[in-house]
């Protein structure tokens, strides 16, 4: 399967099952990717889409321009079948809103499980997100937990997420649930990466070489 520049391949509609995980990736960097790998394989997903956020709405503008985090993408996944890159909201107008992503998946996988994939950080402040109560009505959601440490779930989303937590009878749902998971979470982060990088300090092994030689080559977070 080769990356989706498009948002659309005529082999992905018979998807039966798909990961989306969204983000600046400003850089992409190894725990991301082996985040994307782990749930890929828990979830016996199709793929894993990685959807660039052009304009977040709930952090910072990103330091590389949209054209070069969307490079960085496509030399990370190069090789990787299952993980593919999808720039549908770089051709979206406005914010790039979560539910609006959804949406748009959903009326071209109208068969298909989706998965949302999310940071356990990201999970506690959904209900300040745009439509949030939405999201579940469109797919699933994967919320990813660092190793030893319990999901702390806000005091006033305690009850909504009670009531959506999923378990194995509910794997043939194809939205409208809260799956948990603990992975291995490689403890990297961009704001690192950009930090070492404008020290002088080198990524290697903390991306992939390619996305690191383009670095360098077009000087990005000096």
């Amino acid at each position: 399967m080769d990356c989706i520049r498009n948002g659309a391949s005529s082999g992905i509609k018979m998807a039966k099952a798909v990961g989306i995980l969204g983000g600046t990736f400003d850089p992409i960097h190894n725990g991301h990717l082996r985040s994307a790998l782990e749930i890929l394989e828990e979830f016996d997903l199709d793929h894993v889409r990685l959807v660039l956020s052009a304009r977040p709405p709930h952090r910072d503008q990103p330091f590389a321009s949209e054209e070069q985090r969307l490079e960085m993408l496509y030399l990370a996944v190069k090789n990787h079948s299952k993980i593919v890159v999808d720039d549908r909201e770089l051709k979206r107008e406005g914010p790039s809103y979560s539910v609006d992503t959804l949406k748009s998946l959903r009326d071209e996988l109208s068969d298909t499980t989706l998965y949302l994939i999310l940071g356990s950080d990201a999970f506690n402040h959904l209900s300040s997100w745009y439509e949030w109560q939405q999201l579940l009505k469109l797919s699933h959601i994967v919320v990813m937990q660092r190793p030893g440490e319990p999901l702390a779930v806000r005091e006033d989303m305690k009850v909504w997420y009670e009531e959506h937590l999923g378990s194995a009878k509910h794997r043939a749902l194809s939205s409208g649930k809260i799956w948990p998971v603990k992975l291995t979470q490689l403890n990297i982060s961009a704001t690192f990466i950009r930090d070492d990088i404008s020290k002088g300090v080198s990524p290697i092994f903390l991306m992939p070489d390619p996305v690191m030689r383009l670095i360098e080559e077009q000087s990005l977070y000096q």
